[in-house]
């Protein structure tokens, strides 16, 4: 895996490509233009799984995947995470919590073992594709709270891509915020120009954002941290910026 502090790369064409797991949110917005900055071409992945603010996340995958000139855009349609529930962003039954960014506890938001499903279904989009890596918004605040963002777990799956694809294709899982905060994302995203206005983070909403859930508090947060205002409506801007 690569760390997002190491800019060497510029946008200038390549011939390497990369699948950008894109959900239309603020993370998965700055890793594609990352990747973009990177020289890599873009290969979209937007994931449909049940989640209660889909059409607004497909909405802002699709526009991220134009203003990135992506190369595709494959959308897939996954039922069986939301069958299986447990997690308030699929079952309707479960509330969404309101924030509480001081829990060390797994959040009810917690899909259980989401990320190992998207990246199987990423790794088979880039072998597919003869692309050389597959890139993913993940945070080190996401691992505090979801067992399946941590470097460990990363660093774990690219050994299962190594074992489990032909012997010619090699394909590096690229997390490359997955040490930084959400208020580092902010930062790059900004120096990158990465259109935020055309991106959805809430997990109740698909308009305005509510602005309390741990999806809006984390990302108000990183925006009130760097004094720019965030370019989304929300139901209410709570202060949640560092003291």
């Amino acid at each position: 895996m690569t760390d997002a502090t190491a800019d060497t790369t510029t946008d200038e064409p390549s011939s390497e490509r990369a699948v950008v797991l894109l959900s239309g949110g603020m993370d998965s917005a700055t890793a594609a233009s990352e990747a973009r900055k990177r020289g890599y071409e873009i290969y979209a992945l937007h994931t449909s799984y049940g989640q209660r603010t889909e059409d607004r996340e497909l909405e802002c995958a699709r526009r991220l995947a134009d203003e990135l000139d992506a190369a595709d855009f494959l959308r897939l349609e996954t039922g069986h995470l939301s069958a299986i529930g447990a997690s308030s962003l699929t079952d309707d039954e479960l509330a969404v919590e309101d924030a509480d960014m001081a829990s060390d506890e797994i959040p009810t938001s917690y899909v259980p073992f989401r990320n190992a499903n998207l990246l199987a279904m990423a790794v088979s989009y880039a072998e597919a594709n003869d692309c050389e890596a597959v890139f993913i918004g993940a945070h080190s605040e996401d691992f505090s709270g979801y067992p399946d963002c941590r470097p460990e777990f990363f660093e774990a799956f690219e050994r299962v891509v190594d074992v489990g694809t032909k012997p010619e294709t090699e394909i590096s899982i690229e997390a490359p915020f997955v040490e930084h905060s959400k208020t580092d994302i902010a930062r790059r995203g900004v120096e990158l120009e990465v259109p935020y206005e055309h991106t959805w983070s809430c997990y109740c909403e698909n308009e305005p954002a509510c602005g309390t859930c741990d999806a809006c508090a984390y990302r108000l947060q990183a925006f009130q941290n760097i004094d720019v205002r965030d370019p989304i409506e929300y139901a209410e801007r709570p202060s949640y910026a560092d003291d």
